[in-house]
């Protein structure tokens, strides 16, 4: 018996029985649909969030330190010292200063985060601008009570025409020098709801000191590097790492990312659970299948039938059993990835890979479960299975 052959009365069979049919697929179409889902889940997942933190930068270093109770300390001038020592390193740098206090524009009000920066600062975070100019050197220098502002405060507060006006912040009138280009939606809360202003100002009105700094690294395959090479700068000057701390984005995204593919192993490991009931549920009744269709196997083997025909003819309709309910898990698995995705706002389409392994496992399974009954259907004995009633 050849293997098209085999395989049509396989469909016939899953035809002649057809509720038993989907029962006995029912496992894997589950199975498969669970691992799909959850498979594309987390790569959505994982992409959302990889986007999420690249946006803040994956060549950027931002050091805080806290020198209370040390015995040393640095300031904006140190770390510009480093930095002018480095300058292959790093090509960019900005001291970050945030400032607490209410923005206001005439009687109106509004929540923005402000932020003290370098002149550096648009370059480090890929800024744009609309109009007008960014803060310069001599704005730092001289305390300039200056500022730019982004896209929703300009078309919220100024209709678009921001650059020369002023804005209060704590009570200080800072006049605008420039307005970012829109980077989100422009609404409030987003990241254009923001407005910069020389660190030194920053430092000056808010009454605060710098809170961070942000190293721009020139070639993302030194981030490592230039990390280690600020670890042992600031180690030196106060002896101990309980006084600072340096946030790499990147080593953040590979740990991050190292962390859902362990959970998503885990959860497809659940979920594969599912595909070994179905296994288990195609062997138990491929065993009936067998024991019904003892006369038939004895009628064929008293045709010349070899034990290799009766055995294929059993995993043929094993495998083709757990491969049907492996397509509709398949296309059940992609809907409900997709509409899941799009109801939490990430992209969870399925990849070619996924549905492949999905698709080879679920005829792996029908096989490997599948071999048993074939194997006890082929080592009957024909005389004894034609007394069979």
């Amino acid at each position: 018996m050849g293997f098209f052959q085999a395989f049509k009365l396989a469909l016939k069979s899953l035809a002649g029985n057809k509720m038993r049919a989907f029962l006995t697929m029912l496992g894997i179409i589950i199975g498969v649909a669970a691992v799909i889902i959850l498979v594309s889940l987390m790569q959505g997942l994982t992409g959302e969030v990889t986007s999420m933190f690249s946006d803040l930068g994956t060549e950027v270093l931002t050091v805080s330190v806290q020198s209370r109770g040390a015995t040393r300390t640095v300031d904006d001038e140190d770390f510009y010292e480093f930095y002018a020592e480095n300058n292959e390193l790093f090509s960019a740098i900005s001291p970050n200063v945030t400032v607490s206090g209410m923005v206001k524009q005439g009687n109106n009000e509004y929540s923005s985060s402000v932020k003290g920066v370098s002149e550096e600062y648009m370059a480090i975070e890929g800024y744009e601008l609309t109009s007008g100019r960014f803060i310069s050197y001599s704005d730092i220098e001289y305390y300039q009570k200056v500022c730019v502002i982004g896209s929703y405060l300009s078309k919220e507060a100024y209709n678009g025409n921001a650059v020369g006006n002023t804005i209060k912040v704590g009570g200080n009138k800072l006049t605008i020098i420039g307005v970012l280009e829109e980077t989100d939606d422009s609404t409030e809360g987003s990241s254009d709801d923001l407005i910069l202003l020389p660190y030194s100002t920053a430092c000056k009105i808010g009454r605060t000191q710098i809170n961070s700094y942000s190293f721009c690294v020139a070639d993302t395959d030194n981030i490592s590097y230039a990390e280690e090479v600020i670890d042992n700068y600031l180690y030196n000057i106060f002896k101990s790492d309980d006084y600072y701390t340096i946030i790499n984005m990147q080593a953040l995204i590979d740990q991050m990312e190292e962390m859902i593919n362990m959970m998503t192993m885990v959860l497809v490991g659940i979920a594969g659970i599912s595909l070994l009931v179905g296994g288990i549920g195609i062997m138990n009744i491929m065993l009936v299948s067998v024991t019904e269709r003892t006369r038939e196997i004895g009628i064929r083997k008293s045709l010349g039938a070899r034990r290799r025909d009766i055995m294929r003819q059993f995993v043929i309709e094993a495998g083709t059993t757990s491969a049907m309910g492996g397509l509709i898990g398949i296309v059940l698995g992609t809907v409900f990835s997709i509409v899941l995705g799009d109801a939490i706002g990430i992209n969870a389409t399925p990849t070619v890979l996924a549905v492949g392994v999905s698709a080879g496992v679920s005829i792996f399974i029908g096989v490997l479960f599948g071999y048993l009954p074939a194997s006890k259907a082929s080592k009957l004995n024909p005389i004894e299975a034609l007394r069979y009633e």
